[in-house]
């Protein structure tokens, strides 16, 4: 399909009225916008996902979601075209450059996973509830009315450059505040995502910002959710969100990041280019060690901690399990006076971080995936105002948490698990999930429990993301410490419990109960 401009193409065949069964007087009850942009505007082709991106992008939530119900309940679309039509409408709203977009795009993957769990009846659960937020900021912003990416008109380039180079260029782009450039630099990849993917890492890498890594890494899983043909749309937007944190730190008179000097220093000091993984692994002590001396810090000396192991032929997989136990310690320790543990708090952040990083290690050539790893260390030791210095509580549960349990059985604990919720007590809630583990009792359950709540919760943007990020963690960190991200899992989950986003409290997630209502389930 050829590039064109799709609101003129909307508008000639009826103001967008092109969903079945949509006239213009329903299509005006239901609150679509009739405002389209000057003829002449280039959008991006959508292909197969026009008609549903469209409907997203024009309906408010709360008479879009029983749209989605009925052609999910109809079979005229599933889970996983809602889903990819939601990234696209997302994408081409935002950009990449606003806050509670970024965060709704990153838990669409999660959401979809989530809904795997589920049973039958409940299984679209998760998908309206993202997609219901989707569209409150959608609307927000000012509905189609607006499109943060257009299709960009290509240009040469003097020569063919490898992906390394291109990956420089593109950094340097968003340095120098050129979305355009960096995004037409991009393009040059061609119909690989793979390579575009790595030619993107040095401008991830450049700066600490922990959205501008999970944002990557699930921008990238979106890929084989939407196909190849969409792959630039969803990846250029993370050249836009570099040059968008760039110029926000221009324009706040933020010093430069010093990871940019001491990333090509500890390159060069541990000859990392060019080195291949090795495949050591020293057993849980050293793991148990490594982790506890990144959460340490301070950032440089645990970035250096990384960058020696790997060049001493230590297997990324060992490393990566080190750097997310020691962002599990940032959940686990943040002190009792802190109340929140869950949305932005710096535990989840950490957790989530690393576990992009982590993910990206597994598919980004050699080089990205150590300077990868030498970030996720760097970031993993910073505490919630971003010194380097780490929470010096002990590790929850504490005594008194363990001692508040008095039963051992299955379905005693899940009880009183889910008791601990409601009530927010996050000490409680860690205590009985140790306990839990300690009995060898099937993760599955208690993880069904977790992850009622991260649906009909809000989180603060961050539920779906944390609750993926530790089912993959507890299945790629060795026994002995793997229950740890469970346990965190606990704390997160009793600090979100009825909280809203502005933190207020008695409320569930927006669209939830209703959503409940039209799947016919119990909210």
């Amino acid at each position: 399909m050829t590039l064109q401009n799709r609101r003129k193409f909307i508008k000639d065949v009826g103001q967008g009225m092109l969903f079945a069964g949509l006239g213009s007087s329903l299509a005006s009850d239901l609150g679509f916008s009739t405002a389209f942009a000057e003829d002449g505007e280039t959008s991006i082709s959508l292909g197969g996902y026009t008609q549903l991106v469209e409907l997203m992008r024009n309906t408010p939530p709360e008479k879009l979601q029983p749209l989605l119900a009925k052609k999910y309940l109809s079979g005229k679309a599933d889970l996983k075209q809602i889903t990819a039509a939601g990234a696209l409408a997302n994408a081409i709203s935002f950009g990449g450059r606003d806050y509670v977009g970024f965060h709704t795009a990153m838990a669409m993957n999660p959401a979809l996973g989530m809904s795997d769990k589920l049973s039958k009846g409940r299984k679209a659960l998760p998908i309206l509830k993202v997609i219901y937020r989707n569209s409150q900021q959608i609307q927000k912003i000012g509905g189609s009315n607006k499109d943060a990416l257009r299709a960009l008109d290509q240009k040469e380039f003097e020569k063919e450059l490898s992906n390394q180079e291109l990956g420089i260029k593109i950094r340097n782009a968003c340095r120098n505040v050129n979305a355009e450039l960096g995004e037409q630099l991009l393009a040059t990849v061609g119909n690989s995502p793979l390579q575009a993917f790595n030619a993107l890492q040095p401008a991830m890498q450049d700066d600490i910002n922990v959205h501008r890594f999970v944002f990557a890494h699930r921008t990238y899983g979106l890929i084989d959710l939407v196909g190849k043909d969409h792959a630039y749309t969803l990846l250029r937007q993370c050249v836009q969100f570099c040059t968008n944190h760039e110029q926000n730190r221009v324009r706040r008179k933020f010093k430069e990041p010093e990871i940019r000097k001491l990333m090509p220093k500890l390159v060069d000091q541990y000859k990392l280019d060019g080195k291949k993984f090795g495949k050591k692994d020293p057993g849980d002590a050293y793991v148990d060690k490594l982790s506890v001396d990144i959460y340490n810090g301070p950032n440089d000396k645990a970035a250096e901690l990384v960058a020696a192991a790997l060049s001493e032929g230590i297997d990324p997989e060992v490393v990566g399990e080190a750097i997310s136990l020691a962002s599990n310690l940032l959940v686990l320790r943040q002190g009792a006076n802190i109340k929140r543990t869950h949305g932005d708090s710096v535990g989840v952040h950490s957790s989530d971080a690393t576990n992009a990083w982590r993910n990206m290690a597994r598919y980004a050539n050699t080089y990205n995936a150590m300077t990868g790893l030498i970030v996720a260390a760097y970031h993993a030791c910073r505490n919630r105002r971003g010194r380097n210095r780490a929470f010096t509580s002990e590790a929850y549960p504490w005594k008194n948490h363990l001692a508040s349990v008095t039963v051992k059985d299955q379905k005693g604990l899940l009880r009183e698990a889910e008791a601990a919720i409601r009530s927010n007590d996050q000490g409680k809630a860690t205590a009985v999930a140790q306990i839990y583990g300690e009995q060898n009792y099937a993760v599955g359950p208690f993880l069904d429990l977790m992850l009622s709540y991260a649906i009909s919760e809000d989180g603060r943007l961050h539920g779906e993301k944390y609750f993926h990020t530790v089912c993959e963690e507890f299945k790629t960190i060795r026994p002995a410490f793997r229950w740890r991200q469970i346990v965190g899992l606990a704390r997160v989950t009793a600090s979100a419990y009825g909280y809203n986003r502005e933190d207020k409290h008695g409320f569930r997630a927006a669209g939830y109960e209703e959503a409940c209502k039209l799947l016919g389930v119990e909210a």
